[in-house]
């Protein structure tokens, strides 16, 4: 084993020990311009290196406005996703696009304005910023199963897979806080199903 891939091995087991909103139609029209089935591996790792970003930077955000200590710890472990596909980048000898970036800066133009419209919706009220924070986590989820079905490589497996994991958690944890407040979340971008069986899963 490689060291960049003894990296990634110990970057994996120190994130399992520690263990978005448009409208409907708006984020129809953003995910029509990107496929990962038509893309290739190395844009993939790129997407879910922003993307993992995007859900930190949104979180810090919605802490600073509401001070909701969810937002706070989830941002953590996003910095760990963040960490975990950096080092995946690194073994793959791709330069990362986010490594000078600070919160709120991005180089993919539409995550910029995804994450803009997402921290907007979510200053409207607490009940909007838990909802914003679940469909973060879903479309996460529903990106990365997309990765997923288009590799085999078993370290990118190995990455993508504990991110679902980690997204798994953070849409119960914001559905258990939007039950606290009396409301629900509806799934935007994974089945129904799926995501019952999520909040099922402890």
């Amino acid at each position: 084993m490689n060291k960049p891939a003894k990296y990634l091995v110990a970057a994996v087991m120190v994130a399992l020990v520690a263990t978005t909103l448009l409208s409907a139609q708006s984020y129809a029209e953003f995910q029509a311009n990107w496929d990962p089935k038509s893309d290739s591996a190395e844009e993939g790792m790129l997407w879910m290196r922003e993307e993992e970003k995007l859900a930190r930077d949104v979180y810090l955000a919605l802490y600073q406005t509401w001070g909701i200590r969810t937002f706070a710890n989830i941002a953590k472990a996003e910095q760990r996703h963040m960490d975990l596909v950096a080092v995946l980048l690194q073994s793959k000898g791709i330069a990362d696009p986010v490594a000078t970036l600070k919160p709120g800066e991005f180089s993919n133009p539409e995550l910029a304005k995804l994450y803009a419209d997402l921290v907007e919706r979510g200053k409207a009220s607490v009940v909007e910023a838990l909802r914003v924070g679940a469909l973060v986590e879903d479309l996460d989820i529903a990106d990365l199963d997309k990765l997923l079905a288009q590799t085999d490589d078993k370290d990118t497996v190995l990455v993508y897979t504990n991110l679902v994991r980690g997204s798994e958690q953070h849409l119960r944890a914001f559905t258990s806080q939007l039950s606290a407040y009396r409301q629900s979340y509806e799934p935007q971008h994974i089945s129904q199903e799926r995501y019952t069986a999520i909040l099922k899963t402890r």
